[in-house]
């Protein structure tokens, strides 16, 4: 039953839960920025409102807003402004509030919102495998600095740094052993976060780049959390040449005209970069031990709800 009275659901919540994640959440937010910083990223202004972003490759709602006579989106995600900022920077980040009104079927997953807030990095002429590398560091560093503190009874009792390299699963692979839900069957068996690399196209965004010309196969990766948690992290390599990314919007049955901003910077000269994004309440949820991921904020916006 969709929630009518925004205020009561508010006061209704419980205080100790939400105060133990926010306390984790401010950890989480300056363990990621102090990782980063240390390595010379440089933190960008997130982006709201644009006549561009992210298409996705699962059906959301894309509200559009009047922004002086002309269509805006609501951020789904910066996966375009990071590249455009690569023309100026070699690494950046960026703390990216993200809207994705997502079908109503999607409230009983426990990891869903409406509203939530993605770590964005970008780098520039990277590899997939450079900033896979980078990702693992930065979680383990995450559950270094979250476990020096906060209470162990605050914690997912499975939470420990993680033995590098992640596992490497192929999507194809994965899928042929366990059908088309096999995210969640690996999650659910796994003790420690892995990843799903060669990613097709069919599953993803026009956006990233092929492993070869003409495969299919991107060379995209996301991390999955074990223990049932679900995905972490996604990301991978982007295609930067005119060409490509005309090619690829047509193979997609896109419109070219809808991402005419992209396809006039790759004309003047993109970069070719890698880069990824990762939930903030998400990591928290999985830090916490959380089934629920309204838990993990003080105003979440929970599918379908009438909420604060």
């Amino acid at each position: 039953m969709l929630s009518a009275d925004p205020v009561r659901y508010y006061l209704s919540r419980n205080k100790k839960v939400i105060e133990a994640s926010l306390r984790v959440n401010t950890i989480v937010r300056g363990s990621l920025k102090k990782f980063l910083d240390l390595k010379n990223f440089i933190e960008i202004n997130p982006v709201i409102i644009s006549p561009i972003s992210d298409p996705l490759n699962h059906p959301v709602k894309d509200p559009v807003i009047d922004y002086y006579g002309n269509p805006y989106r609501l951020t789904k995600s910066m996966i375009f402004h990071k590249q455009l900022a690569m023309i100026y920077f070699e690494r950046i980040y960026s703390f990216s509030p993200n809207i994705r009104i997502e079908p109503l079927e999607r409230r009983v997953t426990g990891r869903h919102l409406a509203e939530f807030t993605q770590l964005d990095l970008e780098v520039r002429n990277a590899r997939r495998e450079d900033v896979m590398d980078l990702a693992e560091d930065m979680i383990n560093k995450v559950v270094e600095d979250v476990g020096e503190h906060v209470e162990p009874e605050f914690l997912n009792p499975k939470l420990a740094k993680f033995k590098k390299p992640f596992r490497k699963i192929k999507f194809l692979d994965a899928k042929e052993e366990y059908g088309d839900d096999f995210e969640s069957a690996l999650s659910n068996e796994a003790k420690e976060p892995f990843w799903i690399i060669d990613i097709p196209l069919d599953s993803r965004e026009f956006y990233d780049k092929e492993t070869a010309a003409g495969s299919g196969i991107l060379r995209d990766m996301d991390l999955v959390y074990p223990y049932g948690y679900g995905e972490a992290v996604s990301g991978g390599e982007r295609e930067y040449e005119y060409e490509r990314i005309c090619e690829r919007i047509r193979k997609k049955g896109q419109n070219e005209s809808e991402f005419s901003i992209l396809l006039e910077a790759s004309k003047i000269g993109l970069k070719p970069s890698a880069g990824f994004g990762i939930g903030i309440e998400r990591l928290v949820r999985f830090i916490r031990g959380l089934s629920d991921i309204t838990d993990t904020t003080l105003f979440p916006k929970t599918i379908g709800d009438l909420v604060l």
